[in-house]
């Protein structure tokens, strides 16, 4: 059986990589943002720090490989060492998807200005770069726990449906199974949505 499908190679060669540039890019946006608005946990815990290794999940990263599917360690924060706990909340999460928002753009730039110059394999690594950085701020912008998009809508709401809303994080597991098994018409519907948004993005940006 002939493992290194065209595929594969695509798998290896393009997308693992941009994977591993634009998830690295996020968390160290959360770190970032966090330290900068007064919690020094995410730079205890040597997460301030480009290195992908500091930010890697064994699991999430084998699950990746297997399922195509993974994640990155969550960052740990001290919402109490925010000056504004609330404010402090919603940045930190929202720096991680304008993170991959700004790498999109500027790898737009990149894909704008050297297109006619550059070799396919350059502009198939732009062109997927930039579809997982869209698919990645997409993706931690929608409202469920774990994700960005849930901890931003709980910082923004009113203290007592935050409340309950914060709660919704103990069953994190549950949202995110129906959201990305196939099984269930919501993560089929969810994926399919993600990865149309995401295609007229690119192709609005000229990548195609």
């Amino acid at each position: 059986m002939n493992f290194l499908t065209s595929e594969t190679i695509y798998w290896i060669l393009f997308a693992i990589p941009s994977i591993l540039i634009a998830s690295t890019i996020h968390e160290y946006a959360h770190a970032l943002t966090a330290v900068k608005l007064g919690d020094p946990t995410p730079k205890a815990y040597g997460r301030l720090t480009i290195n992908p290794l500091a930010h890697i999940d064994p699991i999430g990263a084998l699950s990746m490989i297997i399922l195509r599917f993974g994640w990155s360690k969550p960052v740990p924060i001290n919402t109490r060492n925010f000056d504004n706990e609330r404010l402090g909340i919603a940045l930190t999460s929202l720096a991680g998807p304008l993170s991959n928002i700004l790498m999109l753009l500027l790898t737009a730039l990149l894909n704008y200005l050297f297109k006619p110059y550059i070799g396919s394999p350059f502009s198939t690594f732009l062109t997927t770069f930039g579809m997982i950085n869209i698919v990645l701020a997409i993706f931690n912008l929608i409202p469920i726990p774990p994700l960005d998009g849930h901890k931003i809508v709980g910082a923004i709401l009113p203290r007592k449906l935050s409340y309950y809303w914060d709660n919704l994080e103990r069953y994190y597991i549950v949202f995110i199974l129906i959201l990305v098994l196939p099984i269930f018409r919501f993560g089929s519907i969810a994926s399919l949505l993600i990865g149309t948004l995401s295609s007229k993005v690119l192709l609005l940006l000229g990548f195609f």
